[in-house]
């Protein structure tokens, strides 16, 4: 009973990742200037470093409900947000790396 309250209280995460080609990058300067979409996760990678083939840039933004909904909201006629397996692959592609990179720091500074 005390997690439904704790789930309730807290919300649930989700998320949205936006392919911008690369002219369009600096339009993503939106999401940190908005006062709602700057308090989510905002990350940004290029398609090389996830893998993936081309020079658009991918933006994670994990948060709220109304986090995601003001980013789409934002990027309307700019960007859309990924739908379906691809949306989930480059999600898993974000998420490897930031394993990766903790893992990484676990070896440098140890348990």
């Amino acid at each position: 009973m005390k997690f439904l309250i704790q789930e309730a209280a807290v919300g649930q995460t989700v998320y949205r990742v936006f392919r911008f080609p690369i002219a369009q990058i600096e339009k993503a300067n939106l999401l940190l200037k908005d006062d709602i979409v700057s308090r989510q996760s905002v990350t940004t990678r290029d398609a090389k470093s996830l893998g993936l083939p081309g020079d658009d840039r991918y933006v994670l933004v994990e948060g709220s409900g109304l986090g995601i909904a003001r980013a789409v909201e934002l990027l309307k006629g700019i960007a859309k947000p990924l739908k379906g397996a691809e949306a989930e692959d480059v999600y898993r592609r974000f998420r490897t790396q930031d394993e990766q990179a903790v893992s990484g720091m676990g070896l440098i500074f140890g348990p």
